[in-house]
């Protein structure tokens, strides 16, 4: 797998563009890559939940010299609207679809990649565009349904999110906390993507940028989201990078069921690689891989057309 190293110089451009039904949404566009380079499908990262475009940072200075990186905040996060309404995955695709055609990667086959929640917007996005997705690279997320039992308790799950009184009192004490995950991988694009997640108080607090409706609207979305329909109507490859799984192994049967369902309706195994050590946060912890995994899928859309 290529391991393309960084540019510390790459830096993104931002813009706006409106979705359907006028939510403004905001992207990050890292530019064409160098004349010269081989021509290969661009790529749309889809973050997090909480996090915004930002956060893909140590991918895309891989990636920005070989291909054209966008990354978008979506809908409820960083500079993006935050509307009462729309964070279906329907909805949250349709914005997908907003920021491709706006950064000119569209109609052209493009790299869908999502990180967590921003899996199962990947996935329903490639699944909307079919043949327009050149391939899906699911970053710890997209092939998971939520076990919610039969009375879903949305409540509950947003108090198991919610960060501790002390982590939120300062920015310091924010970037502490954020810092205290793993300190190797701390630098200058992690603080940079902190800081885009949260608003600063004049007071001194700390609160996040995605909103409590926010928070809700997806929550209801994850408890809906069924990867064993919405993966195989993917007619691009699969791929999927994995953080740790639990000490039953459910993350990783989920996967195997997921590849299962693709296998099915007739599409490739999603291939996958798994890091047993590392926690949700890939694009941080390894960038490297992911970035691997983008590019040999671009260049081996240009191969072989698909």
């Amino acid at each position: 797998m290529d391991r393309p190293p960084p540019d510390p110089s790459a830096e993104p451009d931002g813009y706006i563009v409106a979705a359907d039904d006028g939510t403004r949404i905001h992207f990050l566009d890292w530019g064409l890559p160098p004349a010269g380079a081989r021509p290969l499908p661009g790529a749309l990262l889809l973050h997090g939940l909480g996090q915004t475009g930002w956060a893909w940072a140590p991918v895309a200075r891989r990636l920005a010299g070989s291909m054209r990186v966008v990354a978008a905040d979506l809908r409820g996060h960083g500079l993006s609207d935050a509307p009462t309404h729309g964070y279906d995955a329907a909805t949250l695709s349709l914005d997908a679809a907003a920021v491709g055609e706006a950064a000119g990667l569209l109609p052209d086959p493009v790299i869908v990649v999502g990180h967590g929640f921003g899996g199962i917007v990947a996935a329903a996005f490639a699944a909307r565009i079919r043949s327009g997705c050149a391939g899906l690279v699911l970053v710890d997320g997209g092939w998971e349904a939520v076990d919610a039992g039969e009375d879903p308790d949305l409540a509950a799950w947003l108090r198991s999110i919610e960060e501790p009184p002390e982590v939120l009192a300062s920015m310091d004490a924010l970037l502490a906390d954020r810092i205290a995950f793993d300190p190797s991988t701390w630098d200058a694009d992690q603080e940079r993507a902190v800081r885009a997640s949260v608003v600063e108080l004049p007071a001194g607090r700390v609160v996040a940028v995605t909103r409590r409706h926010v928070l809700e609207g997806i929550g209801a979305t994850l408890l809906g989201y069924d990867p064993l329909t919405v993966l195989p109507a993917v007619t691009a490859p699969i791929v999927a990078v994995a953080a740790r799984d639990d000490a039953e192994g459910t993350r990783t049967a989920a996967l195997r069921r997921a590849s299962a369902a693709v296998v099915a309706s007739g599409l490739p195994a999603i291939a996958w690689t798994t890091f047993p050590g590392d926690g949700h946060n890939l694009p941080r912890h390894r960038p490297d891989a992911i970035a691997g995994a983008i590019l040999t899928r671009a260049r081996a859309a240009v191969v072989g057309g698909a």
